[in-house]
């Protein structure tokens, strides 16, 4: 009886640490990218190019780089952070908290644009004339680094105090694209990703080009947060051929 028991016993334990295995196996195939909201069209392609080579899960968590970097740096449990900046990366490595080097993915492109096709000249001088609009969107300064580069650019331009009354901010690069897009600002500074998928939706309309020295270089870039393997080989892919490609297409420089 002892012996058919102690048998027993050790047949559970085999079934168990073998659903651990299983269960442990199942966790390293899930991981959780925090995104700048400004990516996420790119972030979408790069997600179903990589999960057609890999069984591997990931999930994509938007939101502005502000709000990523304060819940990284409160414990979120995220594997991979593609910021849109390079000064959070670099705190999160100063302090700790990432298991590599912040690498630069993606270097931004800021626009000036509007759903209507004729408002928005080429040359960018409708904001010379502040009589042709009422409201000019913008991300966050504090939280979005589109919205530092916005603000920088209109500061270059010499029209920051006299637009001022004028800007509407929203707390991210997609809440700013919703403000234009719903009518409460007839235009405003957003990514160039954001108006490439915009045409790609018959909503081409009119933008201009914000030069890349008229504020500091979007330069953004990633740092990986966790030892999960399937986070290492995400993060490789990232930077091959094929991923710059696709960011290449979505509207951004690469480095």
């Amino acid at each position: 009886m002892r012996t058919i028991y102690l048998s027993l016993l050790a047949l559970l334990a085999i079934t168990v640490s073998g659903c651990k295995k299983s269960e442990q196996s199942t966790d390293d195939k899930e991981i959780t990218i925090a995104v700048a909201s400004n990516f996420a069209s790119a972030a979408k392609v790069l997600v179903e190019a990589f999960k057609a080579d890999h069984d591997i899960n990931v999930t994509v968590s938007l939101g502005s780089s502000g709000k990523h970097f304060s819940q990284i740096s409160n414990g979120a449990p995220y594997d991979i952070f593609l910021s849109a900046d390079s000064q959070r990366p670099l705190k999160l490595q100063q302090s700790g908290l990432t298991k590599s080097a912040p690498k630069t993915y993606a270097i931004g492109q800021l626009c000036l644009w509007s759903p209507d096709p004729k408002l928005v000249d080429p040359q960018g001088y409708i904001l010379k004339s502040p009589n042709s609009f009422k409201h000019l969107a913008i991300a966050n300064p504090k939280l979005a680094p589109y919205g530092k580069a916005s603000s920088e650019t209109l500061k270059h331009l010499e029209l920051y105090q006299s637009l001022r009354s004028k800007i509407v901010t929203g707390e991210n690069i997609n809440q700013t694209y919703q403000f234009i897009t719903s009518g409460n600002a007839e235009l405003g500074f957003i990514a160039y990703s954001q108006v490439l998928n915009s045409a790609n939706h018959k909503t081409s309309g009119s933008h201009w080009l914000a030069p890349q020295t008229h504020h500091p270089p979007i330069a953004q870039q990633a740092v990986l947060l966790s030892n999960s393997p399937s986070a290492e080989i995400f993060y490789q892919f990232l930077f091959s051929p094929q991923a710059q490609e696709i960011i290449k297409m979505s509207g951004y420089l690469v480095p």
